[in-house]
Formats: structure tokens, C-alpha cells, sequence
């Protein structure tokens, strides 16, 4: 078939990616008209001419964007080749100024390919040391493994001279030696030359010369045809290895998965059956491992399901407790209050005499202060209590979601499932709750003085005391409540910007270090007058802030008023203000205002000492008295929640939860695939049979196909000469050697002028088609032989996969389209 335009000047001007398809039926389809189908080869040609008109223009101009033709023919093998503009270095009509480096980038996108095989296209009557298709064929593959060289117009040469020596890659010689062709010339085209007859008057050609007739067999289309398919041969035997290799390990990966479906039948009942009770079985597993911490998948990211809820336990909640506990001085003002309100209109030294001559046994007097100021306490302990249950419950539902979620295959199972289970949590939340605030009315009911770690009166005169003495003292040595690493925040970027250090936290006070070999100390703050504060983290920060400041208002450290620290997570922050709650630094108290302070300053001067002596004293007994309610408390929380909510859950979900997903509607609703599971499905089954039969392909071929070896290396260094010397003509257009022809010794041929515009051409082979004036298309693998897999061409062991092979043509800018 002659489909592929030809002409003057520059022909090719968009890389043509023409596939060639072994069919029962004749016929082209372009990837840019899909659907439609040329039978007339005329008008492919005429499409080719109109497609690169529509992106480049009618003047001359280039473009990157290939044209894609598939050809569908009986005589034609499975084989894909890319034809690419031609060298050109002096730009005409719309071609842009760097027209020469805008072709050389279009050729390498191609032709640096490792798997591409390159036909180094020349002509026989020009210099072949210039060749600037051997120069980027050199550049691309220096070792010469994938370069054929081609050689055209030999037709054409002066008489007296020949390529021989050329051809016998004597001279100027590549490792796959040089192939000769002769092409049908514009008159031959101009007059309808036949292929077949073109290839006849090559073949004679060829017998008929005297400097070519003993290499006649090794010449022309037919034989470059046989040599492209032993390549392509070769490279497929290759790599067949290496893809054995690749296609068995994929088969092993997916072969267990696919052992479930080889007999799936998404309808049948007792199928459905088993995987319900499957699943649910699982759930129950899988929750019960997160709950408890022996989960085979075992999340190295963050804390989950039963750490998360330890945490609360021992963490959060004790925070929130203390977070609720104390304001010191409305603490202060509340208990004088209640001392006077007692009294009422009774004179008070009187009550002070009567509390200086009472007992040290029991409570004195004013007994009523004390109860009214614990009470008051306890029920702010209500708040934190239902936090730490919502808390839980929060945590037991995220808990469900992250199990269900192997159940995505089946949609409405999974969305029942976790319907059912959280309705369960939400019920038992009610029942915990009220659990939880009967311990707290509990504790409300009776108040307990003479607990063991109680310390009554006397005692509480005494804690007073020796409380005083300590501070006088100054003891700097406690025990270390937390080690770890925190960035201070606040250090301008003047005097260093944030830094790490290595903290320690005692109950004494906070030192910081450069690392954790805790040599060189930086600082060491006491904790006494600190209180805690949550800070706002800065526009560009990621980190989480919480402060240290004085309560006295002095500079805490150096002429900062605050310091603070930041950590990564929130539950870093969370975890350290727990531990400085151990060492008596609490958080700020918000929502007293000025003025509340500053009356109860004023109180607090204008209050007589011996009132102040009681109000300390009931503030020691109070200290005491909820010290001993927090310790229950957050000893009985985690036991109440445990029972009620959490174990109970774990056994609803053992005994209950499949009553309740046959009870709530149709088992095979339930059981329905969803539609990516089902595609998902398909999709392995397919994939595991393309494998099946691609290994079996790969044993035919092993055992079918004849392999040849690659040619040795040979001097190719000549390639590196840029240009030829004036004295010295290329051998490309030299005589017959002496011993051939004696007569011209020495002689050089005239020197070469530019191609006729009616060259020769070379059509392709009879049962392949061909264009005219191309050089040798028809080349491809052998009939059945299946898409090569991805690595370099044959005899390069060393190379990489790459993608299927494409033979790239590489040619001057001369008349002929494939020259």
C-alpha cells in the first residue's frame, strides 16, 4: 500500500506512530477520527497531509504532537514504528528560528528509549562521516547495541564508485553493520511503480553489480525485514527470564485471594450465612483486641481505643478534677463567710474564746462551716465525672467505626452493625451517668471525720505549721515526677529563637537541660506560686502551647514574665499537665474577675487573727477531707465505667449483637456486595487468568523461538570526529577497492551534490506494506509472538525495563519520508 506522503523539503513535520495489526481485514484507523475506517488508502494519505496541517500549518512548521495510525492487514506483522522529521538546520516558512534543536528534542524523546531500535538512515552519495543520524545514534547508544545503519541511493552514485567496503562494515564500521537498500525513484512512484516490482529491480540491482553481487543475500528490504524480526525475536527470548520471574510473583500475591473466588456465587444463602457470621465474629475480635491492647495490627502513629481510654482514666480525668478543685482565696473568703453566717448575731469573741478552750478531740464549734464548704466541693466533682463518661463513650464509638471497617465490602452490614452498637453505648450512657452521680450523692450523704487518713484538729494546726517550716527551709530535693523533651516557645528569634532542652519535673521545682544526658544544666525554676495556662499556638506554628507563670506576678524565668512550653501532640500537653498537677502546679482559675480579687485581698487584710487561725484550720480539714473524696473517686470512676459501659459492651457484642442483625431485616440486603467489591472481584479473576495464560505463552516461546548472539564490538571512535577533513573524502563515496577494480587506484568519486528530487526509494517487503520513498518499513516479530516485555534490547544485560519497542527512523532532511 502507498499511503505515506512524500515530496520536497521537509515532509515529516509530527512524529507518525504508525501500528501496524495483524487482521483478517484490510483497513487504517487514526486515533484522532475514532471509530471511522479508511479502506481508501488515498484518503489516509490525504488525512496524514490534513492532521499535520491542523497543528502546524501549511508553511513548514513542526510540531511534538504525534499522529497516530493503526493499520489493520492480513499481510502485515503485530509491529509498531515512529516516523520523525528529518535534520534540519536552516529554518523556512513558519519554522521557528531553533528548528534544528526543536527536531534534535523531538528525536530524543524517542531514540533514548533503551528498548527503542534505531535505523541510522543515510544516503550513499553524501558524506557518511557527517551523518547526523549515525551522530545521534552514537550520543544515545555509545556501545552500538541498538544501532542498524541503512544506506540508500546506492543507485545513484558516480560510476567508479561503490560502498563496498561500507557494507562489508570495513570501513566506518557500527556492531550491527550497514544494510543497503534501493528505494522506487519519484518517476517510478509518478508512474505507479508496483511494490512488488519495485523489489524485483532491487533484487536485480543488487545480483547485477559487481561491488554488491557476493553480498546480494545480505542486501535490500527482504533481508533488513528478516534482520529487524531476529532483533525483535532476540529481545523477547531475552527478557522472558526476568518477566517469568515477575509474572509468578504477582500470580503467588493474588493467588490466595483469588482461591476465595474461583467459586463465588454471590447469590447463594448459605454462602451469605457463613460470611455473616463471620464478620460479626470478627468485630467481636477485632474489638475486644483494641479494647484491651493485644491487637495483631498495632497502631505506631498514635494512642487508640484502650490506650486512649487508660489515658482518660489517668490522665484527663484526675486534670479535670483538680482543674475543678480550687480558687484559694474564694476558697478562703467562702469559709469566713461561713464562720460569721454560723455565729449569726452572737458575739464573736465569744466563739472564740469557746474555740480556744475546745478539746483536741473531734471538730471544734463551728463544725456546720466545714460540711457546708465539702459540699459544695463534692458536687463541683459532678462535672468532671460526666466529661470523663462522655469521654469514654466518644472513644468505645470511634473505637467501633475503626473495626467495621473491614466490613467495606458489604455497605449495609457494616451501617447496620455500627447503628446497633452505638445504640447499645448510647443506652448503657444513661445508666452510667446515673451510676456515677449516685457515688457522687453517696458521698454528699455522710460525712466520714473519722476516717483513718482523716487528720482532724489537732493535726490540721499541725500540717499548718510544718507546712510553713518547709517553705522556710527551701528543700530542693524531691522525687523526679517526669523526664522529657519540650521546646520553650518564647525565646526571640534575637537570642536564638525556640530551642528543645531535656526537662525534669520534681516537687520541688523545674530544671532544663541540653539533652537528656542531663549534664550541663541551662536552668532550674521552682514550682511554689505556679499556676498553668492553655496558650493560642501561632499562625505559622504546628506545635501545641500551654504556659508557667507566677502568681505573685514576678518574672518567671530570666525578664519573662511566662514560659512557654510546646509539645507535637495535644496529648503530649495533656499528659504534662497531669504530671505538674503532681507537683502542685495548677491550672489558672478563669472567670474570677478583678474586682472578686481584689475584695477578697481587701477581706482577707481587714480579717482579725484569731478568725484567720480558724479559717486556716477548716481549710487544712477541708484539704483533707476531699483529698480522701478525689482518691475514692477516681479510684471507683474507671471500675463504674469498666462495668457498666464497656464490659457490658464486649458482651453485647458476643451474645447479642447476631440476634440483632437477624431481627432488624432481610439477611440478603445485608449480604449485598457492594459495587466496587464486586468490580474489585472481576477484576482479580481477570488479572489471575491473564497471568495463567501469559506464562503459558512464555513456555511456547522459550521453546519455540531461535535466538542469535549479538555481533562483537568494533572500533566506532570515527563516529566522534565532528567533521572530515578538506583533503579527505568520506569512504562512503570511494571506488571499489584496488583488488576489485585496479584501473581507478586511488580515485575519488565527484564530489556529492544534493538528492534529486526524484530519488530512489525501497518499498518494503511483499507481506508487509510499505510507502514510497521510504526506507525499509516492514519489520516486525514474528507472527504470535506476544508485546515484548520492558528492557533493553538484546546483548545489554545491564539495561532497565522499559516501554514496548518502537524501531526509530532517523534521517537527513532529503526528498523521501522514511529514507
Amino acid at each position: 500500500r502507498d499511503f505515506l506522503p512524500r515530496g520536497s523539503g521537509i515532509v515529516t513535520r509530527r512524529p507518525l506512530v504508525l501500528q501496524l495489526v495483524n487482521a483478517s481485514t484490510e483497513y487504517g484507523e487514526f486515533l484522532h477520527c475514532k471509530g471511522k475506517k479508511f479502506t481508501d488508502f488515498e484518503e489516509v494519505r490525504l488525512e496524514i497531509e490534513a492532521e499535520t496541517d491542523r497543528v502546524t500549518g501549511s508553511n513548514k512548521g513542526i510540531s511534538p504532537v504525534p499522529i497516530n495510525l493503526r493499520v489493520y492487514s492480513p499481510h502485515v506483522l503485530n509491529l509498531t514504528l515512529v516516523d520523525l522529521p528529518g535534520m534540519t538546520k536552516v529554518p523556512v516558512g513558519d519554522q521557528p528560528p531553533d528548528i534544528e534543536f526543536q527536531i534534535r528534542d523531538m528525536l530524543m524523546q524517542f531514540v533514548t528509549k533503551e528498548n527503542c531500535l534505531i535505523l541510522a538512515v543515510s544516503p550513499a552519495n553524501s558524506d557518511l562521516a557527517n551523518s547526523d543520524a549515525l551522530k545521534i545514534a552514537k550520543e544515545v547508544d555509545p556501545q552500538g547495541q541498538r544501532t542498524i545503519g541503512v544506506i540508500t541511493k546506492l543507485d545513484l552514485m558516480d560510476e567508479g564508485t561503490d560502498a563496498r567496503d561500507v557494507l562489508e562494515n570495513k570501513l566506518l564500521p557500527l556492531r550491527r553493520g550497514y544494510i543497503g537498500v534501493v528505494n522506487r525513484s519519484q518517476k517510478d512512484i509518478d508512474g505507479k511503480k508496483d511494490i512488488q516490482a519495485a523489489l524485483a529491480a532491487e533484487r536485480k540491482f543488487f545480483l547485477s553489480h559487481p561491488a554488491y553481487r557476493h553480498m546480494a543475500d545480505r542486501m535490500g528490504t527482504p533481508y533488513l525485514q528478516k534482520v529487524l524480526n531476529q532483533q525483535l525475536t532476540n529481545h523477547i527470548r531475552d527478557t522472558l527470564p526476568g518477566l517469568r520471574n515477575k509474572l509468578q510473583s504477582q500470580l503467588l500475591s493474588i493467588e490466595k485471594e483469588v482461591e476465595e473466588y474461583k467459586n463465588f456465587r454471590p447469590d447463594d444463602p448459605a454462602r451469605k450465612t457463613k460470611a455473616l457470621l463471620q464478620m460479626v465474629q470478627q468485630f467481636a475480635v477485632d474489638f475486644e483486641k483494641r479494647i484491651e491492647g493485644s491487637g495483631d495490627q498495632i497502631d505506631t502513629y498514635e494512642l487508640s481505643g484502650g490506650a486512649r481510654i487508660n489515658r482518660i482514666f489517668h490522665e484527663r480525668f484526675p486534670f479535670e478534677l483538680v482543674k475543678m478543685e480550687f480558687d484559694e482565696k474564694e476558697l478562703r473568703r467562702e469559709i469566713s463567710y461561713a464562720i460569721k453566717n454560723i455565729h449569726g448575731i452572737r458575739h464573736v469573741s465569744h466563739a472564740r474564746q469557746t474555740i480556744g478552750c475546745i478539746a483536741l478531740t473531734g471538730l471544734f464549734t463551728p463544725d456546720m462551716a466545714f460540711e457546708t464548704i465539702v459540699k459544695k466541693q463534692v458536687k463541683k466533682i459532678k462535672e468532671p465525672c460526666l466529661k470523663c463518661v462522655d469521654m469514654v463513650i466518644s472513644e468505645l464509638i470511634n473505637t467501633v467505626r475503626q473495626c467495621t471497617k473491614k466490613l467495606s465490602q458489604y455497605p449495609h452490614l457494616r451501617e447496620e452493625m455500627e447503628r446497633i452498637v452505638t445504640t447499645h453505648i448510647r443506652e448503657r450512657e444513661g445508666r452510667t451517668k446515673d451510676q456515677v452521680m449516685l457515688l457522687i450523692d453517696i458521698e454528699l450523704a455522710y460525712m466520714n471525720t473519722n476516717h483513718e487518713d482523716f487528720i482532724g484538729f489537732a493535726n490540721a494546726q499541725q500540717r499548718s505549721s510544718q507546712m510553713s517550716k518547709k517553705k522556710a527551709a527551701g528543700n530542693q530535693v524531691g522525687q523526679v515526677i517526669r523526664k522529657g523533651w519540650l521546646t520553650i516557645n518564647n525565646i526571640g528569634i534575637m537570642k536564638g529563637g525556640s530551642k528543645e532542652y531535656w526537662f525534669v519535673l520534681t516537687a520541688e521545682n523545674l530544671s532544663w537541660y541540653k539533652d537528656d544526658e542531663e549534664k550541663e544544666k541551662k536552668y532550674m525554676l521552682p514550682v511554689d506560686n505556679l499556676k498553668l495556662r492553655d496558650v493560642e499556638k501561632g499562625f505559622m506554628s504546628s506545635k501545641h502551647i500551654f504556659a508557667l507563670f507566677n502568681t505573685e506576678q514576678r518574672n518567671v524565668y530570666k525578664d519573662y514574665r511566662q514560659l512557654e512550653l510546646a509539645c507535637e501532640t495535644q496529648e503530649e500537653v495533656d499528659s504534662w499537665k497531669a504530671s505538674f498537677l503532681r507537683a502542685g502546679v495548677y491550672p489558672e482559675r478563669v472567670g474570677a474577675s478583678e474586682a472578686e480579687e481584689n475584695g477578697s485581698d481587701s477581706f482577707m487584710h481587714s480579717m482579725d487573727p484569731q478568725l484567720e487561725r480558724q479559717v486556716e484550720t477548716i481549710r487544712n480539714l477541708v484539704d483533707s477531707y476531699m483529698a480522701i473524696v478525689n482518691k475514692t473517686i477516681r479510684d471507683l470512676m474507671p471500675k463504674t465505667i469498666m462495668h457498666l459501659m464497656i464490659n457490658n459492651t464486649k458482651d453485647f457484642i458476643h451474645s447479642e449483637l447476631l440476634a440483632n442483625l437477624y431481627s432488624c431485616g432481610d439477611q440478603n440486603t445485608l449480604m449485598e456486595e457492594s459495587a466496587e467489591q464486586a468490580q474489585r472481584r472481576d477484576e482479580m479473576l481477570r488479572m489471575y487468568h491473564a497471568l495463567k495464560e501469559a506464562l503459558n505463552i512464555i513456555g511456547d516461546i522459550n521453546t519455540s523461538t531461535i535466538s542469535t548472539p549479538m555481533p562483537p564490538p568494533v572500533d566506532d571512535s570515527w563516529l566522534q570526529v565532528q567533521s572530515v577533513p578538506s583533503g579527505r573524502r568520506s569512504p562512503t563515496s570511494s571506488p571499489t577497492p584496488q583488488r576489485r577494480a585496479p584501473a581507478v587506484p586511488g580515485s575519488r568519486g565527484p564530489a556529492p551534490g544534493p538528492p534529486p528530487a526524484g530519488g530512489p526509494t525501497l518499498g518494503g517487503a511483499p507481506p508487509v506494506p510499505s510507502r514510497p520513498g521510504a526506507s525499509p518499513d516492514p519489520f516486525g516479530p514474528p507472527p504470535q509472538v506476544p508485546s515484548r516485555p520492558n528492557r533493553a534490547p538484546p546483548g545489554v544485560p545491564r539495561r532497565g525495563p522499559a516501554s514496548p519497542t518502537r524501531p526509530t527512523i532517523i534521517r537527513p532532511a532529503e526528498p523521501s519520508l522514511l529514507d
